[in-house]
């Protein structure tokens, strides 16, 4: 019978995975909650409407990399490909924005059908946050501070941030216009991805890595020419309240970032570690999408963060992460009923005191147990045998270091003498 194996581009996360992922989401978690953010969960499948409407039918997201299907009572279904869309439509459809500001964080599965890679992935996880109500820079420097402190707490280094300002959707309507008319005397030279999006969403050709296109590119008009007294001041006092707290910083005229509900401040973190795939973590401000999404006006900024992708850096910086499960006690018996049952009751009251405490089941000799125990990482392996289950006792042999071992009086309580000790033998 044939193996039936995981999607391409979604992937196991392992055990032995798993302990990074678990380390980077606690210290993330707390990094955001120390700026007010609190976590908000989203269904991770949503009405196709919500993400064209908000992230724009001419994008290459909506066009070709969205899961949509129609499920039984004939609604489009989409699994979210991003996260920000479906905050708001939370936060509207629940009256979080009536008269209040909130900032929400997040992390989860994401879905995009793209051509797997390292670093992207069909499923992939974001953590992310968004605050809601702010129009000012201020929150704009906040956000962007917040991920400079999380991203240094991790100890990721060479890391460049890049800043723009894309203006309001009207100045860039008119931005579109002379781009449009700029590009079009240099068809010729465009590659043909460029050239369906001229028609579409021109913007997107900043992306393109063909050289021939980068070379047109260069010469194109910045959208800086384009922007409001507003527009510019905002960013200006971005950079100063930037340049207050000391975070460097690129100003890049080409960053325009991918969705249609983008304005003003765009922002990325950058790697040159990761090969294509450069960008750590990404965000904007987006002042119109609850509007958009039926909501009354109401500012907002936010990021997002490739969760695969921060691992692999955090691997690559060679940091020694303690992240993978480790046994404090290791139970070993003579694999009678009355010893499991002892070794089941001493276990529990260990774990009453937060004491990780594997038992041995499924026979084996004594030897082969403390070999096993060795093998867990345990400082302690409590033995339980015949002699033990006469005397009432449990023989605590230390595992890490010379000390000879000892036995414990059995007591339906562990008292807190007995605790210390055994506390004082674990490994810190």
């Amino acid at each position: 019978m044939e193996k039936i194996q995981s999607i391409r581009g979604m992937n196991d996360l392992l055990p032995e995975q798993s302990g990074y992922w678990q380390f980077v989401e606690r210290m993330l978690a707390r990094a955001v909650e120390l700026y007010g953010y609190q976590e908000i969960r989203t269904p991770i499948a949503e009405h196709t409407a919500l993400f064209k409407r908000s992230i724009g039918e001419d994008t290459d997201i909506v066009e070709k990399e969205m899961y949509t299907f129609d499920d039984k009572g004939g609604d489009s279904i989409t699994l979210r490909p991003e996260n920000t869309a479906s905050c708001i439509r939370a936060g509207i459809e629940h009256g979080l924005f009536h008269h209040q500001k909130q900032k929400f964080w997040y992390v989860g599965p994401m879905f995009r059908h793209e051509r797997p890679q390292k670093g992207r992935y069909r499923q992939f996880h974001q953590f992310g946050c968004e605050a809601i109500g702010w129009p000012g820079p201020d929150i704009d420097a906040e956000l962007i501070q917040m991920t400079a402190r999380f991203l240094a707490k991790l100890g990721l280094k060479n890391l460049t941030l890049e800043l723009n300002s894309i203006g309001t959707a009207s100045e860039r309507k008119i931005y579109r216009q002379h781009l449009v008319a700029y590009f079009e005397n240099h068809l010729a030279g465009l590659d043909e991805d460029s050239k369906r999006r001229l028609t579409t969403n021109p913007l997107r050709i900043f992306d393109s890595k063909v050289p021939a296109t980068r070379t047109i590119i260069k010469k194109a008009p910045h959208l800086e020419s384009f922007l409001s007294e507003e527009s510019r001041l905002h960013f200006q006092r971005l950079c100063q309240l930037l340049d207050d707290l000391k975070i460097d910083y690129v100003v890049n005229p080409r960053l325009v970032r991918g969705l249609d509900y983008y304005s003003l401040t765009v922002f990325e973190w950058l790697t040159d570690q990761l090969g294509a795939q450069n960008a750590v973590l990404a965000g904007g401000r987006y002042d119109g999408l609850v509007e958009q999404l039926g909501g009354k006006p109401t500012p907002g900024i936010g990021f997002a963060m490739g969760m695969e992708r921060l691992i692999e850096l955090l691997k690559l910086s060679n940091q020694s992460v303690n992240c993978e499960y480790s046994a404090q006690v290791y139970v070993v018996t003579d694999n009678s009923e009355q010893a499991i049952m002892r070794a089941t009751l001493f276990s529990e009251q260990l774990r009453d005191h937060d004491i990780n405490t594997v038992i041995h089941f499924g026979g084996g000799s004594f030897k082969s147990q403390f070999k096993r125990a060795d093998q867990s990482g345990a400082g302690i392996a409590a033995v339980i045998g015949v002699v033990e289950l006469a005397a009432n006792q449990i023989t605590i042999k230390p595992l890490r270091s010379e000390q000879e071992q000892f036995q414990l009086e059995f007591d339906q309580k562990l008292d807190n003498e007995s605790l210390s000790t055994l506390l004082n033998l674990l490994p810190q």
